[in-house]
């Protein structure tokens, strides 16, 4: 389990990114990572890797914490960033610098999910392209085993074919011990892979929920129909307007994140009652 408790962050103290953020992640979840630009998900990444320093708080990994960038946390965490810099080695002799630091990485793995991603041992990463890059560095991040696996925007780079194959990949790699956070805008490239979907907002967890619990609470469908009085969320469309709604008959639909990220940004209080009930 990963415990993030009263954690305050900014880039100056006159401007506070979060503060007191408290989130809570078990192992055995793909989690999704939302919000809009600029809400800091990307810097939360990089505070719960230990790459940046809060002004109070802590990330706790079974009891060794990020602030104090121990072997024993290192070791449980892989950081993929969205923008990567990898020297003049092949992809080869990468890994063998870097699989030493992870005491259970899968070398047989990593072959093979390189080898799907259409890349060879032998190629230059630095004379990679950024998809080729991206492809890499996840195949590292998967093989390491760590407990904790952050993703930031993984598609980003990834022609059709290939999100395909990493959705795949991904699912195949989690485990019950591993818990994986992924932050994107690409929310239509990993809806069938994300669960629970957290979104943070104004320096606040302000939504965290599995999709079962989602489409127990609430419906996504057209707004002709549900009765009016259960809508909390409406977008205009040319053809017909969408909508989150309670779910009031017990029928399920599949969640729409883009439709629930839009009503938690806009209608927070009624999303909240909605799902207490």
């Amino acid at each position: 389990m990963i415990n993030i408790n009263n954690l305050t962050f900014g880039y100056s103290r006159r401007k506070i990114l979060y503060n007191d953020l408290e989130l809570e992640l078990k192992e055995g979840n793909i989690y999704g990572l939302l919000g809009e630009n600029g809400a800091g998900k990307s810097t939360l990444l990089m505070l719960i890797a230990g790459l940046k320093q809060p002004y109070s708080g802590t990330v706790n990994i079974s009891g060794h914490f990020a602030s104090d960038a121990s072997p024993e946390f290192l070791k449980e965490i892989f950081f993929i960033p969205e923008e990567m810099t990898f020297p003049n080695v092949t992809i080869e002799k990468y890994l063998s610098v870097l699989a030493p630091f992870y005491p259970k990485f899968d070398r047989t793995a990593f072959f093979e999910m390189i080898t799907e991603f259409g890349l060879e041992p032998t190629m230059n990463l630095h004379n990679m392209s950024y998809g080729q890059k991206k492809k890499a560095l996840i195949s590292y991040g998967l093989a390491s085993n760590t407990k904790l696996l952050l993703m930031d925007e993984p598609t980003n780079g990834l022609d059709i074919p290939s999100k395909s194959q990493f959705r795949k990949l991904v699912a195949k790699h989690m485990s019950d011990d591993r818990i994986f956070l992924i932050s994107t805008h690409q929310v239509r490239d990993l809806e069938s892979l994300i669960d629970p979907i957290v979104i943070v907002d104004s320096g606040k967890v302000v939504f965290n929920e599995t999709l079962d619990y989602i489409t127990e609470k609430l419906v996504f469908t057209v707004a002709e129909k549900v009765d009016q009085s259960d809508v909390i969320y409406t977008e205009r469309g040319v053809a017909e307007d969408k909508v989150v709604a309670l779910n009031t008959t017990e029928d399920f639909s599949r969640v729409n994140l883009e439709l629930l990220f839009n009503a938690v940004l806009t209608q927070k209080e009624a999303i909240k009652s909605a799902l207490s009930k």
